[in-house]
């Protein structure tokens, strides 16, 4: 069986999960286009946003019982497990209190007559989504697409399939008409005989670069919207006026979050010469301080990774650096212990023909370069593959703020880490992907804006 649940604490096997049918997909997508064809027929909207404010409300009365299931698929902090359901309700919530603004009709101005366009929906989406953010990945896609009247079907990581069982039976207890979600452990052959369905209006992933431009190629051969996020190899910048302080406070957020497994995490820290010693000296310091343990274990700082093999590929890509002249630091000693556990790893000395320079590693490592100044840090930081998000610390804000304009991302954070809240926008370019989450662009993604035009003559006739 493909789908497992193996917790990352013990590697032991906690249950299976057998494979979904042709059949069962068969019946999954008439029962979406279906769902999708009356929504198209009738107003109930109303009724959809007193069910997602439903789901907001089940998520936060029993979040300790959705977290564990997320820790249990993937071994993330207790703590930070039922932060991410906390905040898949306040997803929830706001496409639900958004939803007559967003699907407001838009005036169009033009002397040549009357125009707007109307806000509709397309069809049934069907997303493939990842193992690091199991419920708040899902949630991303389900809110928004569910107010516009896009049914959604999920192909979800075959490493956490208790969260995505237990994501469709918190939408059918909020009373959610039979359609609407539905979860579906099936293989990628499958995954994309869905995609060129003729039922099928949309698809998107967020994942490994290589999963992306498989979902792309298949959307794009049969003439499907797509959105794809894909990770990053995030630029931490600190240019000579950081307040030092500050950027220590937020070194453990940026880097060690979820063990280093978050897309937009600080992957390469760029501080220029000024800085670079004591940041270097933070650095180890806030990664000695990390407590591995118990993900259960509310003391627990620092999580095993979500499965063997991505231990196993967080360790070789130290390897593979050290070996092209990168130095360690800081860390790369083994723990012992059944779990997945990777030692905080801080690295230095990559040069550009590093492996390592433009490679996203996704776990708790942190890269840091030298550089002699603002323009250099800019520079290095846009000189990569990939553009999904960024931080600039500088004690001048506007100066900050013209710094990372200057940075080939989707995402910038001025003194900060990384953050994502319903009402901010999320997503990359380059090898990142396209396409934005959250936020009313993440609602206009998949959505249809239909023109209305009456020509002027036609509305001064029947004004008459």
């Amino acid at each position: 069986m493909a789908y497992k649940t193996i917790y990352p604490f013990t590697n032991e096997t906690l249950k299976e999960y057998a494979n979904h049918t042709d059949a069962e997909l068969e019946q999954a997508i008439a029962s979406g286009h279906a769902l999708y064809k009356k929504w198209r027929r009738e107003n109930n909207l109303e009724e959809r946003k007193a069910q997602l404010h439903k789901v907001a409300d089940l998520l936060r009365r029993d979040a300790d019982k959705y977290a564990e299931t997320i820790t249990k698929d993937m071994g993330k902090l207790i703590g930070e497990a039922k932060g991410e359901v906390l905040l898949c309700a306040d997803i929830a919530d706001y496409y639900a209190d958004k939803a007559d603004e967003f699907l407001k009709p838009q005036v169009l101005e033009t002397a040549a007559g009357e125009a707007y366009y109307i806000k509709q929906s397309i069809g049934v989406i069907f997303a493939v989504e990842p193992w690091n953010f199991p419920f708040y990945q899902v949630m991303r896609v389900f809110a928004p697409n569910f107010i516009a009247g896009n049914p959604m079907l999920l192909k979800h990581a075959s490493c956490c399939p208790g969260s995505a069982v237990a994501f469709e039976d918190l939408v059918r207890e909020a009373g959610v008409e039979e359609g609407a979600f539905k979860n579906l452990f099936i293989s990628y052959e499958q995954v994309s005989k869905a995609i060129s369905d003729k039922r099928i209006a949309g698809a998107c992933l967020t994942g490994s670069e290589r999963g992306g431009a498989s979902i792309a190629e298949e959307a794009g051969r049969n003439l499907k919207k797509s959105s794809l996020e894909l990770g990053g190899n995030d630029a931490f910048i600190v240019l000579d006026d950081a307040d030092m302080d500050e950027v220590k406070a937020v070194m453990n957020f940026a880097r060690l979050f979820n063990a280093g497994q978050v897309c937009t995490s600080s992957k390469r820290f760029i501080v220029t010469e000024k800085n670079y010693d004591r940041f270097v000296r933070d650095l180890v310091e806030v990664f000695s301080q990390a407590k591995w343990g118990d993900p259960m274990d509310p003391s627990t700082t620092l999580a095993p990774l979500s499965s063997a093999q991505a231990k196993k590929d967080v360790l070789k890509a130290i390897e593979v650096a050290v070996a092209n002249g990168a130095v360690v630091e800081y860390g790369n000693k083994p723990i012992d212990h059944p779990g997945n556990f990777v030692m905080p790893t801080v690295i230095t000395g990559i040069d550009k023909n590093n492996p390592l320079y433009n490679k996203e590693v996704f776990g708790p490592v942190g890269e840091v370069y030298k550089v002699k100044d603002e323009a250099e840090a800019i520079a290095l930081a846009n000189d990569s593959s990939y553009g999904l998000g960024g931080t600039v610390f500088s004690s001048n804000l506007d100066h900050a703020r013209e710094v990372a304009a200057q940075i080939e991302t989707g995402m910038s954070f001025i003194n900060s880490g990384w953050t994502s809240l319903p009402e901010l926008p999320f997503g990359g370019i380059k090898n990142s992907g396209y396409g934005r989450e959250l936020s009313e662009l993440g609602f206009t993604t998949f959505i249809n804006e239909h023109l209305v035009f009456t020509p002027k003559a036609v509305v001064e006739k029947h004004k008459a």
